[in-house]
């Protein structure tokens, strides 16, 4: 998610255009489905000869997803994928969004325009639709940046750009989505956006503001079954 006034709004729903952005999304995608398991080395020229590129977009990749705290980089030592959270990071991420979700839903409901409703309604079908998915990790992965995409959408409309801020530096659906690689997660995400959105159509914001509560308690629900 992109932020503040002024800053480039990131091109995640782009069919890749570039050597360097088809080279990030499979590095992306790997994480994500952990096929490159939290903490785990990540050489430069390892994953240039798997990707069958040079070193360069390799390089522009990882460092784009160090931005989003998906891997570290570590001096002597290099890159590796991002630690997975702690039960204890995820239950204050949650704590974290219901602080804030549920009223910046309340408020972009207040200020909604035909054209935002338009544009929220427009992230919440990219998750359905889309770009046909190469393979399961494609389409998950591809989910978690549309899922994250939307709730963007949704703090874009509350027009809070400090709470947006906020919601932006924890990359919050990138590593919620990283602890569960399960359909289960997408297909009830979709069920509950869509009882959203009726509140959105409606005008009713508390109607609003309960389901974007709803949404977060479900969520914190499926996953954390992630911690056994």
């Amino acid at each position: 998610m992109t932020a503040s006034t002024g800053r480039e709004e990131k091109s995640e729903f782009v069919r890749p255009s570039s050597i360097a952005e088809s080279v990030h999304e499979q590095i992306y995608e790997r994480i994500m489905s952990l096929k490159i398991p939290p903490g785990a080395r990540i050489t430069i020229d390892g994953l240039a000869r798997e990707l069958n590129v040079s070193q360069t977009p390799v390089r522009e990749a990882l460092t784009r997803l160090e931005r989003e705290s998906l891997v570290r980089k570590e001096h002597l030592i290099g890159y590796s994928a991002s630690p997975q959270l702690t039960r204890k990071e995820f239950d204050n991420l949650y704590k974290f969004r219901l602080m804030l979700e549920p009223e910046s839903a309340r408020q972009a409901c207040l200020k909604l325009t035909p054209e935002t409703l338009a544009r929220i309604e427009s992230a919440a079908a990219d998750m359905e639709k889309g770009e046909p998915p190469v393979d399961r990790n494609s389409r998950y992965s591809r989910f978690a940046r549309a899922d994250a995409h939307f709730h963007d959408e949704i703090l874009k409309v509350a027009d809070n750009e400090i709470v947006r801020q906020a919601m932006s530096d924890q990359h919050v659906h990138l590593h919620i989505f990283r602890l569960m690689f399960h359909s289960r997660v997408t297909q009830d995400a979709l069920e509950e956006h869509e009882r959203l959105l009726t509140a959105f159509r409606t005008g009713n914001a508390d109607a609003a503001y309960q389901a974007m509560h709803d949404h977060i308690c479900l969520s914190r629900d499926r996953l954390v079954e992630a911690f056994g």
